[in-house]
C-alpha cells in the first residue's frame, strides 16, 4: 500500500454515504451486522465482525472531521504503527509504506482522506442540505458544488427558498 488510488477515494465516499436519510428517516447501512458484512463483501473487503466495527469507526471519525465537528488529529489512531521509509533507485526516491499494526481498511480510508486534503483541499464536504447526511467530492472548476445531487437536494432546497420568498412577498402587500 504505497499510494492512494482513485478507488480508495471512491471507497471512502461510498463509506461516508452509508448513513443516508430515507423518507425523512436517518438510516445506517452498517448498523445491521449482516447488512454491513454484505456491503463490505460487495467491495471485496473482509466481512468479519472486526472489519464491520472498523468500517463504522473510520466512517464516523472521518465524517466528524469533514463536518468540522472534530479536529483532523482525531484520525491519528488509524495511523498508529505506520511509517514511510525512503529508498533511492535509478528512478529517484521511492517511499515505502509500512503499515505496522494499523487496521488496513481504516488506514486506506484515512490515506484517501489525506489524499483529497492534499490534492483537492476543501472539496470533500457534506451536502449543503441540512436534512441530508451524504457527502460529495466537488470536482467543479469553480468549487461551487453544494449538494450531493442537484436532482434531489439541490432542487428541493431551491424549491423551498422559492416558496419562502413567494410566501413572504405575498404577505408584504
Amino acid at each position: 500500500m504505497s499510494k492512494v488510488v482513485i478507488e480508495d477515494v471512491d471507497l471512502l465516499v461510498e463509506l461516508l454515504n452509508t448513513t443516508p436519510v430515507v423518507d425523512g428517516v436517518p438510516t445506517d447501512a452498517l448498523e445491521d451486522r449482516h447488512e454491513a458484512a454484505r456491503w463490505l463483501g460487495e467491495r471485496d473487503l473482509p466481512r468479519s465482525p472486526a472489519a464491520v466495527a472498523s468500517a463504522r469507526r473510520v466512517r464516523d471519525a472521518v465524517a466528524r472531521v469533514v463536518r468540522g465537528e472534530e479536529p483532523a488529529r482525531t484520525l491519528e489512531p488509524f495511523l498508529e504503527g505506520v511509517s514511510r521509509t525512503p529508498s533511492v533507485g535509478d528512478d529517484g526516491v521511492r517511499w515505502e509504506l509500512s503499515t505496522g499494526s494499523a487496521d488496513p481498511f481504516g488506514l486506506r480510508c484515512v490515506l484517501a482522506w489525506a489524499h483529497l486534503q492534499e490534492t483537492l483541499p476543501g472539496r470533500l464536504r457534506p451536502c449543503a442540505n441540512d436534512d441530508c447526511r451524504l457527502f460529495l467530492v466537488d470536482h467543479s472548476r469553480a468549487n461551487t458544488r453544494r449538494w450531493c445531487s442537484m436532482a434531489a437536494c439541490g432542487n428541493r432546497l431551491k424549491a423551498r427558498r422559492h416558496h419562502h420568498r413567494a410566501t413572504n412577498r405575498d404577505g408584504d402587500d
